[in-house]
């Protein structure tokens, strides 16, 4: 991609036609003087050194030199250009539960999952300077989003998430936990943290055991449950119903909220219930605040690389030669005549 920076600058290209207009004016009233003092002929036998064309090359130079310093001072850019960016912050992966029990409303009119992304997007903004993961899960885990210092892609990844990212149905934390903390890679000297943000309805797996892992690698576990423990219906995408068991009942989920708290206290971790007020969001954005910040570096990629410099470059070596040629006929060098032949 191509654009000038400082596109109103090119408007003083508009002013080379009237230099080039003014130049040959110029020339013509010179000639039209000299004419004046005798015939053209004699003149120039009177003036040997007189050069008609290195004038127009000088002028030439000039006007090229002026267009290169207006480009310049435009300032075209072009591709893109590694930055570092040094932060303080936190390494922080975020686990969502995707099942379908996350599309009860809860009487809300708002979906759990939909809840769940507006509660996270603003985790992410208030924690710009960390590095931040996406992970969703279902009855399996995938990473969504790897860590990075890109929070606007992150935040880009988490408002498409859907209920169809996991094939598989259930709630399996301990795969969620055990992925996040794969992510994050060799332990180094940086806090590390997890949020998983759940109903907790059909738990599967080992979820206690895998948060015992995260506080053996010196990760923070942070749960949120969403929901209602009195249960709501799901319902299905595209009509009034609501989905029902093989008995025709309709499924009411709840939030599970004791596993829940069990999985965090498993990792002397911190369990929130997001409900329809904002703390959740002070709760676990001042638990974060806690912990140590530490350097993070990263490379990013700036939408445009700078072009100018190419244009500086050109003008000053146009003017150069302008300064080098000399507007006269050099008399040495009039003496050469490559195609003369020598008499025999």
């Amino acid at each position: 991609m191509f654009r000038f920076a400082n596109p109103q600058y090119l408007l003083l290209l508009a002013i080379i036609p009237l230099l080039i207009a003014a130049y040959i004016i110029v020339c013509r009233r010179k000639k039209m003087l000299l004419k004046t003092f005798g015939d053209m002929a004699m003149l120039q036998q009177l003036m040997p050194n007189k050069s008609t064309v290195r004038p127009a090359i000088k002028f030439t130079l000039q006007i090229l030199a002026f267009a290169a310093v207006i480009f310049a001072l435009a300032r075209p850019q072009f591709g893109t250009a590694p930055q570092t960016i040094k932060r303080q912050g936190i390494e922080m992966m975020i686990a969502v539960d995707v099942s379908n029990s996350m599309m009860a409303e809860d009487k809300t009119s708002i979906a759990r999952l939909d809840r769940a992304k507006q509660l996270l997007s603003k985790i992410i903004d208030n924690n710009a300077d960390d590095r931040v993961g996406l992970i969703v899960f279902a009855g399996d885990a995938y990473i969504q989003l790897p860590i990075t210092c890109d929070y606007i892609s992150a935040k880009m990844y988490l408002n498409n998430i859907n209920t169809n990212a996991v094939p598989r149905q259930g709630t399996n934390i301990e795969a969620a936990i055990n992925m996040a903390i794969n992510a994050f890679g060799e332990p180094n000297d940086k806090s590390r943290a997890i949020i998983i943000i759940t109903d907790g309805e059909d738990h599967d797996g080992n979820a206690e055991q895998a948060a015992k892992a995260a506080k053996e690698a010196g990760i923070e576990l942070f749960i949120v449950g969403i929901g209602k423990t009195d249960g709501s219906p799901i319902p299905i995408p595209g009509s009034r119903d609501f989905k029902r068991d093989n008995q025709g009942n309709v499924v009411i989920t709840k939030l599970n909220e004791q596993m829940c708290q069990q999985v965090a206290q498993a990792a002397d971790g911190i369990y929130v219930h997001a409900d329809n007020t904002n703390s959740a969001l002070r709760t676990i954005n001042a638990e974060i605040d806690k912990l140590a910040k530490s350097e993070i570096e990263t490379k990013v990629y700036a939408a445009y690389n700078e072009q100018y410099q190419s244009f500086v470059a050109l003008a000053i070596i146009l003017l150069l030669i302008d300064y080098i040629i000399l507007g006269r006929k050099n008399k040495r060098l009039s003496k050469i005549n490559l195609f003369e032949r020598k008499n025999a």
